[in-house]
C-alpha cells in the first residue's frame, strides 16, 4: 500500500497547529465525481484532512484532480489536505486503520452495498451516494447495514440532493395548502396523479470542465440501470412530497409495470467521454453488429403509493442541445390545482414551478394562492407570482437557485447535524428501505 500526502498551497490555509475538527472524512474508492462534490465547499465542523483509500488508477486520479481544482480555484478556494492510501488492499487497510469517523462512498455501484455493510460493522458512520443497491442481493445487505447501524448508534445516510432543489421544495410546500392544491388526486395507470421524468446526458460539464466518465459507467452490471439508479431520486421525492414526515410501509406500494430501453453510443462518443479507443471486455456483449454500444440506460415504471398512481421515468442521451443540460419534469395533480415543474426550452432549460388551476379560478382561490406565497416568502424572501396563460409561475429569487453541485454541501451539513446529536427523522430509515424495495420490485418486473 502506498500512502501519499497531497497538499495544495492556497491562500487561506489553516494555520499549523490549529485545533482539529471533531469530524473526519474518509473517502472510499471514489470512482464517481459525486465523491468530490461532497468536498466542493468546506463544511464547518469537518477536519480539512481527508484520508482516501482506493486502488491506484484513473478513477482515483480524477478524484484527486477535482479536489485540487477546488483548492486552486480563485473564488472561495477550499483547504483540503488529502492523505492518499493507494493499493490493492485499500479496503482492509481502511477498516484496520480507521483514521476518521465518517466514510464517504460514491463510485462503482456493484461494490457499494458491500462497502457500506463493512463500514458500519467496523463502527464507522456512512454518507453514501445513490444508489446504495442495484440488485436484490445488494438490498439485503443494505437492510442488514441499517440494522447494524441502529445497534451501534451510527448514522447511515443516502445522499438525496434533490430534496434541496428550490422548485422541488416549493412544490412540496405548496401541496400542503389545501385551499390552493386541494387533495392529491388518485389518478389511473394511464393518467397518473404524480409523474417525474429526469433526462440526463453522458457528455456534460461538471465544475465548468468536460466530465470524463469511467468506462464501467456504461455497464449496467457495475453502474446499475436507470430503473435503480437515477430513479432512486424520483421515488424518494414522490414519498417525501406526497406523504411528508410519514412512514411508508411495504404494503403501501404496488408496482404495476416497468420497462427499460437502450441508448446507442458510437465509438467516437465513447472516446469523447472516456478517452478510450477500444471497448473494455465487459462492454463487448452490449456492442451491436454495427459496432455501436447499446447500453440499457433508460427505464421507467408505474406504481401506486397508498392508492396514488405514480409514473417515474429516466432517460439518458449522449449530449444535451446547445445551452441545455440535465432536465427534470415533475407534476403533482391536486383536486384544485396541479403543481408542475418544467425545465424545457421555454424555461431556458432552468427549472420553473407553475401553479395550474384545475378549472376556472375564482376570487377565493386566487386569494388563497396569494396568501400561500406570502407565507412561504417568510422562509424564502422575495417569492412572487406571475400570471401567464391561465397559470401562475412562482418567481424565485436567484439566491435560492444554488444548483445541483451545491446541494452536496447542504446534505453534508445536514449529515453533520445528525452526527452532533440532531435526531434523524423517524421516517428516514424506513422510507429509505421502502424506496429501495420499490426499485427492486421494478427491477424484477422489467425482466
Amino acid at each position: 500500500m502506498n500512502t501519499l500526502v497531497v497538499s495544495i498551497a492556497v491562500t487561506g490555509l489553516a494555520c499549523a497547529g490549529a485545533k482539529a475538527a471533531p469530524v473526519k472524512w474518509i473517502t472510499l474508492d471514489p470512482a464517481h465525481f459525486h465523491a468530490a462534490l461532497v468536498q466542493k465547499t468546506m463544511v464547518e465542523g469537518v477536519d480539512p484532512e481527508v484520508h482516501v483509500y482506493a486502488p491506484a488508477g484513473p478513477d482515483l486520479d480524477r478524484h484527486l484532480a477535482m479536489i485540487e481544482g477546488f483548492n486552486r480555484r480563485a473564488k472561495q478556494p477550499t483547504q483540503w489536505r488529502m492523505i492518499v492510501h493507494a493499493g490493492p488492499d485499500y479496503l482492509a487497510e481502511m477498516l484496520r486503520e480507521r483514521p476518521g469517523n465518517v466514510v464517504v462512498i460514491s463510485g462503482n455501484n456493484a461494490k457499494k452495498s458491500k462497502y457500506i455493510l463493512a463500514c458500519v460493522k467496523a463502527g464507522l458512520n456512512v454518507l453514501a451516494d445513490k444508489p446504495m443497491a442495484i440488485t436484490p442481493d445488494d438490498f439485503k445487505r443494505i437492510e442488514e447495514a441499517y440494522q447494524v447501524a441502529a445497534g451501534k448508534k451510527l448514522v447511515l445516510l443516502d445522499i438525496m440532493t434533490e430534496r434541496h432543489e428550490i422548485t422541488t421544495l416549493l412544490q412540496k410546500e405548496l401541496s400542503r395548502f389545501p385551499q390552493v392544491f386541494g387533495e392529491l388526486a388518485k389518478g389511473t395507470p394511464s393518467n397518473p396523479a404524480v409523474t417525474k421524468e429526469s433526462v440526463h446526458h453522458f457528455s456534460k460539464l461538471v465544475n465548468g470542465v468536460p466530465l470524463q466518465r469511467p468506462p464501467w459507467f456504461f455497464d449496467p452490471a457495475q453502474q446499475g440501470e436507470a430503473i435503480v439508479d437515477v430513479n432512486t431520486h424520483l421515488v424518494d421525492l414522490v414519498q417525501w412530497e406526497c406523504f411528508p414526515e410519514q412512514v411508508i410501509a411495504p404494503d403501501d406500494v404496488r408496482v404495476l409495470s416497468a420497462r427499460r430501453w437502450h441508448t446507442p453510443i458510437t465509438p467516437d462518443e465513447f472516446k469523447k467521454v472516456t478517452k478510450l479507443d477500444v471497448w473494455p471486455d465487459y462492454l463487448k456483449p452490449l456492442v451491436d453488429a454495427a459496432g455501436v454500444l447499446q447500453t440499457p440506460a433508460n427505464g421507467e415504471f408505474t406504481y401506486t403509493l397508498r392508492g396514488v398512481h405514480v409514473k417515474v421515468s429516466v432517460k439518458w442521451n449522449f449530449e444535451a442541445p446547445a445551452g441545455a443540460g440535465d432536465t427534470h419534469d415533475s407534476l403533482l395533480r391536486g383536486s384544485k390545482a396541479s403543481l408542475h415543474i418544467r425545465q424545457g426550452a421555454a424555461q431556458a432549460y432552468k427549472p420553473a414551478l407553475y401553479v395550474e388551476p384545475a378549472g376556472p379560478p375564482d376570487d377565493a382561490w386566487r386569494a388563497a394562492l396569494t396568501v400561500s406565497i406570502g407565507k412561504l416568502a417568510e422562509r424564502w424572501p422575495g417569492l412572487a407570482l406571475k400570471e401567464s396563460g391561465g397559470c401562475w409561475e412562482v418567481m424565485i429569487p436567484e439566491q435560492f437557485k444554488v444548483g445541483h453541485e451545491a446541494h452536496f454541501g447542504q446534505v453534508s451539513e445536514m449529515f453533520l447535524g445528525y452526527l452532533q446529536g440532531k435526531p434523524v427523522p423517524a421516517w428516514e430509515v424506513p422510507n429509505t428501505l421502502a424506496k429501495y424495495r420499490t426499485l427492486m420490485e421494478a427491477w424484477r418486473i422489467c425482466r
